[in-house]
């Protein structure tokens, strides 16, 4: 049974339809994210799911007692409310519960009969169990340490960025556990290993989700099912990002067959309409329509075809060129640069040299420095130390403040400042809107103000301005953020064809996978290590290594633990071990099927009134605390034999 249905949902606004009669369902323990382009619905269908926002047609309909939550974009909290003061405000529920559940079994030890107690007993943990709430305290202090929030615990969560408020916001929703999470670009403001935490923790906890994001690698290690929004309509792929294409292949390939069998009817048809005099007879006229509606279908099914065949072109087209390192131009070159910001050492003693076809990512935690070192190569910041060398060229800059942009313009005035509506891109003359449609932008917003765009909008406008300049380099900070798949694909496509360097900023390891060519890997404490492994094995080697010091370590306790426990034993049993080591075995099974023959007693009616509930609980509690320690007792005989034949 479905945890919430939606049946038949349309939405508009204006003139502008976003839902047309859709239909959608979530299943307990499904993870479902919500692909499509920015501006086509997915926002506006996570918030009807979510209930703040009404359809103009259909119905929602939730399972009784199902709880649903969304991370908010722009959280709120009270001014003096400090970082795990929110958090925990939002576990008043579960904590409340806790407490329930532990006076019920002060309760049930004194009334171990009480029918409504055992009642009360069972809904308060299999409550506690579907939210994991045992042990939250542990659970607040690790979401604090993997999220970076531990040094702002105590801070006021007003005084945090917006980004981090967002993390307040998430680890909260995590913990609390609701029946239905929505998750709107969760791991926006997320460097890669707090996105591997998340993963982690919505995998483990088995969360029912409903996700929009951009990060394919997030999609493809999360997703049970991927739903797209295409032209007011969704449609259903089971499993992630990779499923996903591979289902609009095929989905390519039937409309390609299906289009020739109609076109092969059509031929057949129009020879019948072209033969005259029947076809305008009454009782053909309905098959005088279906020529005309086969026309439609046949005009519009190419049109598919190669949206769907350009979609996936963008998405599957792999660039290798391989290029000479010693032919080509030194753009940068730096020399035991550092650079501190405080006492933090952000940079110490990093070499390099970049070249005019590099394709570079910066990668790492955030705070590490990455931007810093974007700042120094744009000569926005100086070094402390070192020798920087910067040749003559010309560097196109992307920042997440997309401060080339001039809110009290339109776009046509944006591209075209001198007049006029043709702009020039890598030598080609071309009408502004023939170029923004590349960049997913309706011929009616070409006369539109920057300033009510979008935040994701504003993004595609800055990086379309950004590729109709002509630059040797440029440097990004971030330009996947706030952008829907089908434009990251736009944007990748413009990189790869780039015959510049390339240097950039980005948490999307899908992104990085695909263009970088090289890795400056942001280590920690002014450490920066360069590799050319793609970033996600890197990501994976770094995590089995981080496992196999944790195996290291283990191993190195148990030894000298094992070492400790040899020098003190002696070399052989006494006679008292030996007696025990013979006997205690049946002294722990006789326990065993007494504690048995009790609890069985206890489940009988007529057996616990005859011998009394209260006197067979003792006896019971008796039994155990007397088997524990024999139990014990055993072990650590039979430990000592091992050591001693070992």
């Amino acid at each position: 049974m479905a945890l919430l249905d939606l049946l038949g949902i349309s939405k508009a606004y204006d003139a502008q339809k976003l839902l047309n009669g859709v239909d959608f369902f979530i299943n307990k323990g499904e993870r479902i994210a919500i692909i499509g382009k920015n501006g086509g619905g997915k926002s506006t269908l996570m918030k009807i799911i979510n209930g703040t926002l009404e359809a103009d047609e259909g119905r929602r309909i939730l399972s009784h007692g199902c709880k649903v939550e969304m991370l908010d974009q722009s959280p709120r909290f009270d001014d003096a409310i400090s970082v795990k003061q929110a958090i925990e405000n939002e576990l008043k529920e579960l904590k409340d519960a806790k407490i329930a559940y532990d006076s019920v079994n002060v309760q049930l030890q004194q009334d171990f009969a009480n029918t409504q107690l055992l009642k009360k007993h069972e809904e308060l943990t299999n409550f506690l169990d579907l939210h994991n709430a045992w042990n939250l305290d542990d659970k607040i202090q690790r979401v604090l340490q993997e999220f970076d929030l531990v040094e702002f615990e105590h801070t006021a969560v007003s005084m945090l960025s917006g980004g981090e408020q967002r993390r307040v916001t998430l680890a909260g929703l995590l913990l609390k556990k609701p029946d239905i999470l929505l998750l709107d670009e969760p791991t926006n403001h997320l460097d890669v290993y707090m996105v591997a935490f998340l993963e982690e923790i919505l995998l483990k906890e088995k969360f029912t989700l409903v996700f929009i994001s951009h990060d394919r690698y997030f999609i493809d290690n999360l997703a049970t099912r991927t739903l797209e929004i295409d032209d007011c309509v969704l449609r259903s792929f089971q499993g992630g990002y990779k499923e996903y294409l591979s289902a609009k292949d095929a989905l390519l390939a039937s409309l390609k067959k299906t289009h020739e069998v109609l076109v092969k009817n059509l031929k057949s048809e129009e020879e019948w309409l072209r033969r005259g005099v029947k076809a305008r007879l009454k009782r053909n006229e309905g098959r005088k329509q279906r020529v005309f509606e086969l026309r439609d279908a046949a005009k519009k099914n190419p049109a598919l075809i190669n949206k769907i065949k350009l979609q996936l072109e963008r998405e599957q087209k792999n660039f290798n060129q391989e290029h000479s390192q010693n032919r080509q131009k030194m753009l940068f070159e730096m020399y035991d640069i550092c650079k501190k910001l405080g006492d933090k050492e952000l940079i110490d003693k990093f070499t390099c040299r970049i070249l005019q076809k590099d394709r570079i990512a910066i990668v790492g935690k955030n705070g590490a420095g990455k931007s810093t070192l974007l700042k120094i190569l744009l000569q926005e910041m100086p070094i402390d130390s070192g020798v920087l060398k910067i040749g003559d060229f010309r560097i196109g800059y992307f920042d997440q403040q997309r401060t080339v942009l001039d809110d009290a313009k339109n776009l046509i005035e944006t591209f075209c400042p001198n007049g006029g509506d043709r702009v020039l891109v890598r030598g080609s003359n071309m009408h502004v809107f023939g170029y923004l449609k590349n960049f997913l932008f309706p011929k009616e917003d070409l006369n539109k103000k920057i300033g009510i765009l979008s935040g994701g909008e504003k993004n595609r406008v800055a990086l379309a301005l950004l590729f109709t300049k002509e630059y040797d380099c440029l440097i990004l900070d971030e330009p996947t953020n706030d952008l829907d798949i089908p434009t990251i694909n736009i944007l990748e496509e413009y990189i790869q064809s780039f015959q510049g360097a390339v240097i950039f900023v980005s948490h999307d390891r899908y992104f990085v996978d695909k263009i970088a060519k090289k890795l400056f890997i942001f280590e920690g404490n002014g450490k920066i290590a360069e590799s050319y492994q793609e970033y996600s094995e890197y990501l994976e080697i770094e995590k089995e290594i981080a496992s196999l010091n944790l195996l290291h370590v283990s191993s190195m306790e148990e030894k000298k633990d094992t070492r400790i426990q040899s020098e003190k034993s002696p070399t052989k049993l006494s006679y008292k071990e030996k007696t025990e080591y013979e006997t205690l075995p049946q002294t722990i099974q006789k326990l065993e099927d007494e504690i048995a023959k009790i609890k069985k007693c206890l489940y009988n009616p007529d057996c616990y009134e005859e011998f009394g509930i209260v006197e067979l609980s003792k006896k019971l509690e008796s039994k155990e605390k007397e088997l524990e320690p024999l139990i014990e007792r055993y072990l650590q005989i039979e430990e000592k034999i091992e050591l001693l034949q070992g």
